[in-house]
């Protein structure tokens, strides 16, 4: 895709950007570079490959699900100012 100052200027506008003459042509050569190299990336065959989720394949370690702390609640919330049913009340600030 071939850029033009005129595009870099426009995309600027619409981002509401102010850019000078030469921010826009170190712009435009910057975005000259990204979509070439977007293209050679295009280029790669890939086709037979499988995608990855990830760079290294790796298997995460599993632990059992399983509960491993006591149940605090009570604890916890007998600082709140106010509760009901295991709720913190809080006041109202949308009306």
């Amino acid at each position: 895709m071939a850029l033009n100052l005129e595009d870099v200027r426009r995309a600027a506008h619409l981002a509401r950007i102010a850019i000078d003459d030469a921010e826009a042509e170190a712009t435009l050569a910057q975005l000259t570079r990204v979509f070439g190299m977007i293209e050679e990336m295009q280029a790669v065959d890939v086709s037979g490959i499988e995608p990855m989720a990830h760079a290294q394949d790796l298997m995460l370690r599993l632990r059992e699900d399983k509960v491993t702390e006591q149940d605090q609640r009570a604890l916890f919330q007998s600082s709140a100012p106010e509760t009901e049913a295991g709720l913190y009340l809080v006041p109202k600030v949308i009306e």
